[in-house]
């Protein structure tokens, strides 16, 4: 049986980079460490779907305002061991943080997607998402990208 859970602190996230290995296979644990203290006091955080005792999905989440929505929830960075896909861990996220974003009376959900990524595309729209715009941006850093 598979059960959703966020995850506590800093250390808890950090025992589970495997996972995020499988979407960014060259984040180290220090460079991981290094995003988490930057992020978590922006209101970041993650959940995790466990199956007997073991993490085989993560997502991060932030809680924001912004002008044009006010209060939002972003997924971000939505992860399934490549072993445990298909199974439902996905839908157990997705259902989570909508229910989340309920009891922080957010007035939307959203996520990034890589353009090339169809078969999360097909599942975001089954979701209730839909592209709404374009999400630019402009590397400074190429070496600094994942």
């Amino acid at each position: 049986m598979m059960t959703v859970r966020e995850l506590v602190d800093k250390d808890e996230m950090l025992s589970y980079l495997s996972i995020l290995n499988d979407l960014y296979p060259s984040l180290t644990f220090d460079e991981y460490s290094n995003e988490l203290d930057i992020m978590l006091p922006h209101n970041y955080g993650q959940v995790g779907v466990f199956e007997n005792d073991e993490c085989i999905a993560i997502s991060g989440f932030w809680i924001g305002n912004k002008l044009w929505c006010g209060k939002y929830l972003e997924l971000d960075n939505i992860v399934v061991a490549k072993e445990n896909r298909s199974k439902g861990a996905g839908q157990l996220i997705f259902d989570f943080l909508a229910k989340k974003a309920e009891e922080h009376n957010c007035a939307m959900m959203a996520l990034d997607s890589y353009t090339t990524n169809y078969k999360a595309h097909k599942f975001f729209y089954n979701e209730g998402f839909a592209p709404r715009g374009f999400h630019f941006i402009k590397i400074m850093k190429e070496d600094k990208v994942r």
